[in-house]
């Protein structure tokens, strides 16, 4: 799961800022979700466990490029 996994900043109404590391499953149907304008809710499956977001209440989402890791590989 740790290679499949993008980092996701949402703004919500009322000034907070989160940000999660979800699988791109999750990441591609937030995309979707708020794309089509649903007003519902959405659970996503981030690395510490499920997040369900209100959509209504999302003003924006910022969708990182893949996490990059520092160091060697073997």
């Amino acid at each position: 799961m740790a290679d499949d996994l993008i980092r996701v900043e949402i703004g919500f109404a009322g000034g907070q800022i989160l940000s999660w590391l979800v699988t791109a499953d999750s990441a591609d149907a937030l995309d979707r979700n708020l794309g089509a304008g649903a007003s519902s809710t959405l659970a996503l499956d981030a690395q510490e466990g499920t997040v369900t977001l209100v959509l209504d209440r999302v003003l924006y989402v910022k969708r990182y490029a893949r996490e990059s890791r520092v160091g060697f590989a073997n």
